[in-house]
């Protein structure tokens, strides 16, 4: 089978500033001498494997472990600093739906907003445009700005607009960083949204998901990625890497 995404050793840092905390005189003498303040954190290092065309992987680990820094660098969002990354086909890389949206701009304006900033013309936007109205059931809001909108009317509205466009061009690789449905939308819409997201995991794109919901890993992921401490600790199977993963969480 055709290899989407190819990763080969790896590696991603941070500049941490050392000295941000020292006096000002210190600082001036560094400048002086012309010693750096800056050093590097090892984020990532000497991760390495492949994913096939329409694979379904899951990322699993600890807040802190990586994994939503490898997935905005399989983006491209994030520069790798060493090691290889080749992906084949277009990336669409998503942490949440309310990126895009301006306060400032009606519904309406914005729905035509996003959709041309995820890809599609202006025809295929006014195609869609009642369907991204129906399912976020805000169609009396059509007219009214978004600050007037609640927390909760924006999650509807933002995620609406992401998946029908999504659907209307399905990218060839689908990176989704923790993105099923919190508490802000009602438990209805919720229902409807997960829905939604299952028919863009099972589109035929080849998809990592990386996320704490471990029962929906186990549900779509033919297999798992392991990260702890920015470093693959296991690949395999979900059941056995889950059920291990899950004992050390309970004795930590």
């Amino acid at each position: 089978m055709t290899k989407t995404i190819e990763i080969q050793n790896l590696k991603k840092t941070f500049p941490v500033n050392i000295k941000k905390n020292q006096g000002a005189l210190a600082k001036l003498l560094d400048i002086i001498t012309g010693k750096k303040l800056i050093s590097k954190k090892i984020v990532l290092e000497n991760i390495s494997f492949d994913v096939e065309e329409k694979e379904i992987i899951g990322l699993i680990g600890k807040n802190g472990a990586g994994k939503s820094t490898l997935l905005r660098v399989i983006a491209g969002i994030y520069k790798k600093n060493d090691g290889k990354l080749k992906t084949n086909g277009e990336v669409t890389y998503l942490n949440g739906f309310n990126t895009g949206l301006k306060d400032r701009l009606t519904m309406k304006e914005n729905i035509f907003l996003m959709g041309s900033i995820l890809g599609l013309s202006q025809k295929q936007i006014k195609n869609k445009f009642e369907e991204i109205v129906e399912f976020s059931g805000l169609g009396e809001n059509s007219y009214d700005k978004i600050y007037q909108f609640s927390d909760g009317m924006i999650a509807r509205l933002a995620f609406s607009i992401t998946i029908h466009c999504l659907k209307q061009n399905t990218p060839d690789i689908i990176l989704l960083d923790e993105i099923i449905f919190g508490s802000s939308a009602d438990l209805e819409f919720q229902e409807r949204a997960i829905t939604k997201m299952e028919e863009l995991i099972k589109s035929g794109a080849t998809v990592i998901i990386s996320s704490h919901n471990l029962e929906l890993i186990k549900k779509y992921c033919s297999k798992v990625i392991w990260l702890d401490k920015g470093k693959i600790k296991k690949i395999g199977e979900p059941e056995p890497i889950i059920k291990e993963y899950e004992n050390e969480a309970l004795q930590s």
